[in-house]
């Protein structure tokens, strides 16, 4: 087995999720581990009875890209995600895009506009993104993954952009989908799809109208409201709702009830 050292310059290299596990309190103080999300145990060692709760604990956090110290019988463990940057793929190119980008870049997204219309998609008016495309959806796919770390948002209900983005997304294990609209543009969508074939279940998928309801008006205020949902469904937690008068912790952690044993 490599070096947890190796292990973990593996994970960055290829950019695949995983954690590290580091024993803070026990016998074994210091020791050190590497998971593969998908591989599993892949350096260093785990205390072969608490072997499979770490493990399981581990791939719950990773899934939520949070880090958590547990106690499980006489040791605490510090589990420590290593999570790839997501990625960000926006559909049209409008005025709402560009502080979208921005904000998507400072909160560590890779950040992919596309749009068919050259004029809007410039790289006068989105100097900072990763990427700018210019094309219909169709000739998006392919050089981008649609994987666990991929959020895309359409900021444009033409059908000529959505159906095809829609036919792509419908069966990827994409982390997010959000469109924009009114509730009676988006009430038409859902029709058009379920004249389409698509279930209940895979409409649901779909965030529209996209964003958390904090009152937005400007396409700076809709940037700061579709961010807000992507955050709460990043990490699996969170109401959307003001902090004030909660009790508890001011940022609550998921399942409280993990790393119990």
């Amino acid at each position: 087995m490599v070096s947890v050292v190796s292990a973990l310059k593996g994970l960055i290299a290829i950019e695949r999720l995983g954690a590290v596990i580091t024993i803070v309190k026990g016998p074994d103080i210091g020791e050190k581990a590497v998971i593969d999300a998908e591989r599993g145990l892949i350096a260093g060692e785990l205390p072969g009875l608490i072997c499979d709760d770490v493990l399981s604990d581990a791939l719950e956090l990773m899934e939520h890209e949070q880090n958590r110290t547990l106690t499980y019988a006489n040791r605490e463990i510090f589990i420590e995600t290593v999570a790839p940057p997501p990625v960000l793929l926006i559909f049209g190119a409008g005025h709402i895009a560009q502080p979208l980008t921005v904000m998507a870049s400072l909160l560590g997204f890779r950040v992919i506009v596309s749009d068919a219309r050259a004029q809007w998609a410039t790289p006068e008016r989105f100097p900072d993104v990763d990427e700018l495309i210019i094309g219909w959806p169709e000739s998006v796919f392919g050089r981008v993954p649609l994987d666990r770390r991929t959020y895309v948002v359409l900021l444009s209900h033409d059908v000529r952009f959505e159906d095809p983005v829609f036919l792509e997304v419908r069966r990827a294990s994409i982390r997010y989908i959000g469109v924009m609209g009114s509730r009676r543009t988006h009430r038409e969508r859902k029709k058009r799809l379920v004249a389409q074939g698509w279930s209940e279940e895979e409409i649901c998928r779909i965030q529209g109208p996209v964003g958390l309801d904090i009152g937005a008006e400007t396409p700076e205020e809709i940037a700061v409201s579709i961010l807000a949902e992507m955050v709460q469904i990043r990490y699996g937690h969170g109401t959307g709702l003001s902090l004030r008068g909660t009790k508890g912790r001011i940022h609550a952690q998921r399942g409280e009830e993990v790393g119990t044993t």
